[in-house]
């Protein structure tokens, strides 16, 4: 150790010589230490970022549902619908015949037919709509066989009579009847054979876009709105004919005094037919 401490103070330098300094590594250069910061005679210690990690890629796969596969049906051809009657009608003048059979094949139909008239019945039926339906009554051809039995009166006077109760009663049998008829085939009836009483109603003078339908929804309403007076009802015999001592009554239409001839409880069982035909129309 002495001998090396003697050479390095004995020794000189060359002369002539040049010294070539190397450059040290080209390191980064450390930076320069915060004069705020305390001396540390602790190592530094570098602390580099964190490389965030490589983005993965999505290793779920979405599957999408299978498309619905949707079939589209073609709408179904409407039947042709055909122009001609389901019915085949006769002639009106010729449907008498074709009328009756009809009518046998209703509930109760035979009693039916036997009141009816025989002889034009759409024509005569049809003209008794039309006047009930101006609050009128015709007082012949009409669509049943006339009544043969007369009206039963109790004499008051050599001039005056008042009508008997039996009176009405003469025509329970006739609404008996036509209350039993089955309305709905009654009125399939009806329908079946409506050109013939569109025809029937045209011949009246009425123009083609009068319908027999309004007219006996017309008749009908008349009938149902009628409300009969008290009785007991007087009348007088002028001539052939029984009129009503009344006057207020003998002005009614003559319709009303039809319907007082039936009496009350005949006309309320009238009335509720008719509203059962009236639903219908």
């Amino acid at each position: 150790l002495l001998g090396l401490v003697y050479l390095a103070l004995s020794w000189e330098a060359p002369q002539g010589t040049t010294t070539v300094v190397l450059p040290a590594p080209a390191n980064e250069p450390e930076p320069e230490p915060d004069a705020s910061e305390p001396a540390s005679n602790l190592p530094r210690i570098r602390i580099q970022p964190e490389t965030p990690p490589p983005a993965q890629a999505n290793t779920e796969v979405e599957v999408a549902p299978a498309p619905v596969e949707v079939t589209e049906t073609e709408p179904e051809p409407e039947p042709e619908r055909s122009s001609e009657p389901a019915v085949q009608l006769p002639s009106l003048s010729n449907s008498d015949s074709f009328v009756l059979d009809a009518l046998r094949g209703l509930q109760n139909g035979a009693a039916l037919v036997r009141l009816v008239s025989d002889e034009q019945l759409i024509r005569s039926f049809v003209v008794l709509v039309d006047n009930v339906s101006r609050n009128s009554f015709p007082q012949t051809n009409l669509p049943y066989r006339g009544m043969s039995e007369e009206m039963p009166v109790r004499t008051l006077d050599d001039n005056l009579y008042v009508m008997d109760q039996a009176a009405h009663g003469r025509f329970d049998d006739i609404i008996d009847t036509f209350v039993s008829v089955d309305t709905g085939a009654a009125m399939a009836l009806y329908r079946s054979m409506s050109p013939l009483f569109q025809r029937a109603y045209a011949e009246l003078g009425y123009g083609g876009d009068a319908q027999f339908d309004a007219a006996l929804q017309q008749a009908i309403g008349n009938v149902l709105r009628m409300e009969l007076p008290e009785g007991p009802y007087q009348l007088v015999k002028p001539s052939v004919m029984y009129l009503y001592a009344d006057a207020e009554i003998e002005n009614l239409p003559a319709v009303h005094k039809q319907l007082i001839r039936l009496g009350p409880e005949n006309t309320a069982r009238l009335k509720n037919k008719l509203r059962q035909f009236a639903d219908r129309l």
